[in-house]
């Protein structure tokens, strides 16, 4: 069951609806096949939206229950790490865990992914604010930001 409460809490931008619905719709390889991963609760039993608006960001994935959003970088991430850290700063300050993975991880590991998500602290077991987190690094995404 959602957390609602955390869900709805969560600043909105409706001029970005129109924006979300597309991207869901224009299907990104690697985001779809890890959408595969995650829908119907197969990732640690856990609820995931696709294409959340937050703020006027939209975010690949999910978790109200956690508190945390997945994001895949791919092509469209290529010069972009000032506009990137920028929203995981925004993202940070609303209490979210942003993890970042690389596309070309979900489409040459996915089992590795999977592996390396299913066992991050943020997805798992104890929340990070009880003192089990140490910053995962997935191989070659460098992990989380």
């Amino acid at each position: 069951m959602r957390k609602t409460q955390a869900y709805k809490s969560l600043p909105y931008n409706p001029a970005l609806r129109d924006k979300a619905k597309a991207l869901r719709k224009a299907g990104i390889l690697h985001e779809v096949l890890l959408w595969l991963e995650l829908k119907s609760k197969k990732l640690n039993v856990l609820d995931f939206d696709r294409q959340k608006i937050i703020g006027n960001y939209i975010v690949d994935f999910y978790c109200a229950e956690k508190s945390v959003v997945i994001e895949v970088d791919g092509s469209s991430h290529n010069g972009k790490q000032d506009e990137d850290a920028e929203r995981d700063r925004y993202l940070h300050g609303l209490g979210l865990t942003v993890i970042r993975l690389l596309a070309k991880d979900v489409m040459q590991n996915m089992d590795g992914v999977i592996v390396f998500l299913r066992d991050h602290p943020a997805l798992s077991g104890t929340p990070p604010e009880e003192g089990n987190y140490s910053a995962p690094q997935f191989p070659s995404s460098g992990g989380e930001s």
